[in-house]
């Protein structure tokens, strides 16, 4: 809905504004699962030839569940996996966001979309005793969230064309982009 639209753009103006006051810090959060076997992505062929790849095939339940936060303040990146995305699940990695957070005197601001376990009532009270204020985004809006450009770019780098040999594999090559990317914050913002 456009006016959900508008009203949120316009929370956000104020929250940046108050951002660059360092008042605020702004967190955005999302699931994604992260499957090992090739993600689709492009390729430049000759017309009418098909590209051949090797795949073991796995099923789609051979993933990694995962959740995301881009401190968009300081442009860092947290990847942490979830057994599954629910909101047992999201209350612990909301324990780890603190604490990946540190002590701040500011006020965290956590943007995440509407999926139904972020409207859970212990999701709700964990956020609240941890200090965050919570900003939902409006429906059907992932080009509001920035963090969807972070999983675009981790398929694109992980999984984009390449089935991995196994779980374990697939989980070091994402923690391992996580870790590099967050050796330059100025290339996570750009």
């Amino acid at each position: 809905k456009p006016d959900k639209r508008a009203e949120f753009v316009e929370q956000f103006q104020s929250l940046y504004e108050r951002m660059c006051r360092d008042e605020v810090v702004i967190v955005y959060l999302d699931e994604a699962h992260i499957h090992q076997d090739m993600d689709y992505g492009y390729s430049w062929l000759p017309v009418g030839e098909p590209t051949w790849v090797p795949s073991t095939s796995p099923g789609l339940s051979a993933r990694i569940d995962w959740y995301g936060a881009y401190n968009f303040s300081a442009g860092q990146c947290l990847l942490w996996q979830g057994e599954k995305c629910d909101s047992e699940h999201t209350i612990d990695f909301l324990h780890q966001l603190a604490q990946w957070l540190g002590k701040t005197a500011q006020q965290v601001v956590i943007i995440w979309d509407n999926v139904s376990h972020h409207k859970k009532q212990s999701v709700q009270d964990t956020a609240t005793q941890l200090g965050f204020e919570l900003l939902p985004l409006p429906t059907y809006s992932p080009d509001l969230n920035p963090i969807e450009g972070l999983w675009k770019w981790l398929r694109e780098e992980v999984t984009q064309h390449f089935c991995h040999p196994s779980i374990q594999a697939l989980f070091l090559a994402c923690t391992k982009f996580i870790d590099t990317i967050n050796l330059t914050p100025e290339q996570v913002i750009q």
